[in-house]
């Protein structure tokens, strides 16, 4: 995110709560979106949505904030040298995304591995890797293969796996309006694209510690 951005700090219970973002285009948004509750045939000056258009538009910024930020620069920031040659997964990462078709949220999980070819990469930088593109405006099949791209790319591993599970509230709430549907997509590099791999981590992700 742009460290530029000025800090609107607000303390509630002894909690400080810290927002970034670009004033400018808050106003931007924000006059929009006055405009658009308007036309949906309500009042934007009522005391309940007066402030909606700011908070909207300061929620927005939130959401698509990984458009500020270089997944494999904090890769790259977090790679060391290792003869470690075994699947590493990371599985059950939390998915919060937003659909570009309606601006929806889709929200599910990640299971990202790589094999790594003398390089290892702190696990909590995929995590980070997974927020920065799902905070964009996405489709599912563009975030996978996003993911898969930069690890393999940047960490130059013998082979990446990435499997999202995530449920569209645009068929939720809208359309077709199935409410239990969820979409998985996957995308594969390398080792992962033979068989015996990829239901090694298959099951991994599947499997239960307990």
């Amino acid at each position: 995110m742009n460290n530029d951005f000025p800090l609107d700090e607000e303390k509630i219970d002894g909690y400080v709560k810290i927002d970034r973002y670009n004033p400018d285009k808050i106003n931007r948004i924000a006059a929009h979106y006055a405009d658009i509750l308007e036309a949906l045939g309500e009042n934007p000056a009522r005391a309940g949505l007066a402030k909606t258009p700011e908070r909207v538009a300061k929620a927005l910024q939130y959401l698509t904030h990984g458009y500020d930020l270089d997944a494999s620069e904090i890769l790259r920031g977090a790679m060391f040298e290792e003869e470690y040659s075994q699947m590493v997964v990371v599985k059950d990462i939390e998915v919060y995304s937003m659909c570009e078709h309606h601006m929806l949220p889709f929200f599910g999980k990640a299971h990202v591995a790589y094999i790594p070819n003398g390089h290892i990469v702190g696990l909590s930088k995929i995590p980070r890797v997974v927020d920065i593109y799902a905070r964009r405006l996405q489709v599912q099949e563009r975030l996978t293969n996003e993911i898969r791209d930069c690890i393999q790319q940047t960490l130059n591993p013998v082979g990446v796996a990435v499997v999202i599970e995530c449920k569209h509230l645009c068929m939720c709430m809208r359309g077709v309006q199935k409410q239990n549907s969820v979409t998985t997509t996957s995308a594969f590099t390398g080792e992962f694209a033979h068989e015996r791999t990829r239901s090694e981590f298959l099951r991994l992700i599947t499997a239960s510690l307990g």
